[in-house]
């Protein structure tokens, strides 16, 4: 069986950071992602799906992501059932991601210290990645 899916969309809320009730970390939100087609002169489509972050992870987009930015996640599908409080149940499907990353694109950040309408160009430092070294340009190389 196979249950994995790779969305690029963006945030149509501030991610909010939540615990349950043993401390783990966890946060929901949902993103827009475009449709790769439109038909000539209408309006390009956008899906919305909810997304579901545990630990790390959850911290993690809460940190670094808020609403409007671009954000690239891998996860897997799923849907659950609860009781609502009037009795009825309700149906829910959500990607639960595993991973989640930055797209590449420059995000505008509000300056605190500043007026609120100044910003600037400031992009949240990447996770280090200690497995990758320095190659030295050679032109030996062979592609």
């Amino acid at each position: 069986m196979l249950n994995r899916i790779v969305l690029m969309g963006r945030l149509t809320a501030n991610p909010e950071l939540k615990s349950t009730t043993t401390g783990k970390s966890v946060t929901s939100f949902s993103i827009a992602v475009e449709r790769n087609y439109n038909k000539p002169g209408e309006e390009r489509k956008v899906d919305f799906f909810n997304v579901v972050c545990w630990n790390y992870t959850a911290e993690f987009v809460c940190h670094y992501f808020a609403k409007g930015n671009m954000i690239a996640l891998e996860g897997k599908l799923q849907s659950r059932t609860y009781q609502a409080n009037d009795g009825s149940t309700r149906y829910v499907t959500e990607i639960v991601a595993d991973t989640v990353s930055f797209t590449g694109e420059r995000v505008q950040k509000a300056n605190n210290n500043k007026d609120s309408s100044s910003t600037t160009s400031e992009q949240p430092p990447l996770p280090s990645q200690p497995d990758f070294e320095n190659m030295p340009l050679d032109d030996d190389l062979p592609f």
